[in-house]
């Protein structure tokens, strides 16, 4: 279980990324692209004192319309220049740091009619960021200490696959450990009977499809167990 200061410190870099997420929704227009938007969001993180990463000197990995459901190590990531036009889904994950306190949070965006849009019409979009929701409140009433991150994969995956939805992660997971280096990240995939009490923040962060779909919706939030061994969301 993670310290009082752990989690205080842990919350303060997240907020950080939760409100840059926020704000980032208002300003991005139908002329953005994933550069444009990558430098929106980091200068935004700076403003808010949180100029590092701990990911592949990747602060902010945006994809969006052609490569919407592309999964990629922000070690090879470079931001497209392809526009938002008037219809598109966006994805943005932040990874901000300080000393060894991490931030990791994304969030898809559905845009209709050149601007971000809450209560999409399309169909697709409504279907994929309400799954997204769905699946993570699931996860918060399901998962215990004792669950391994094995089963956490299991579990997400077939409710990936009975809604329909394909898992588009490159390595397969759905979420890694908050370590203090990126390297010593254990993974939520199948083979690890690592148990998700024994280590101190994970991150749960689904990146998915309908099948058939066009678009690749990810949410991604950081975890830990309280005292009572209840999962809570920083």
């Amino acid at each position: 279980m993670p310290t009082a200061l752990q989690i205080a410190k842990h919350k303060q870099v997240q907020n950080a990324a939760k409100t840059v997420l926020a704000r980032l929704a208002s300003m991005i227009t139908d002329h953005d692209t994933e550069q444009s938007i990558a430098e929106k969001a980091y200068a935004m993180l700076c403003e808010s004192g949180y100029r590092d990463t701990w990911y592949h000197q990747c602060p902010a990995l945006v994809l969006l319309g052609s490569r919407s459901c592309v999964s990629i190590s922000g070690n090879d990531y470079q931001p497209g220049k392809e526009m938002v036009g008037t219809s598109n889904l966006i994805t943005v994950d932040l990874s901000p740091s300080h000393q060894e306190y991490w931030g990791d949070c994304a969030r898809s965006f559905a845009v209709e009619n050149g601007r971000v849009t809450l209560t999409p019409q399309s169909l697709e979009f409504r279907n994929g960021l309400c799954f997204q929701q769905h699946l993570h409140a699931q996860m918060l009433e399901t998962v215990t200490p004792k669950t391994t991150f094995g089963q956490l994969f299991d579990w997400a995956n077939l409710r990936i696959r009975q809604n329909g939805f394909v898992n588009l992660d490159y390595r397969n997971n759905v979420g890694h450990s908050i370590v203090t280096d990126r390297d010593d990240r254990q993974y939520i995939q199948s083979d690890n009977r690592l148990e998700l009490g024994e280590i101190s923040f994970f991150s749960f962060e689904p990146f998915i499809r309908l099948k058939g779909g066009k678009w690749g919706f990810k949410h991604e939030g950081i975890f830990y167990f309280n005292e009572q061994g209840k999962l809570e969301e920083l």
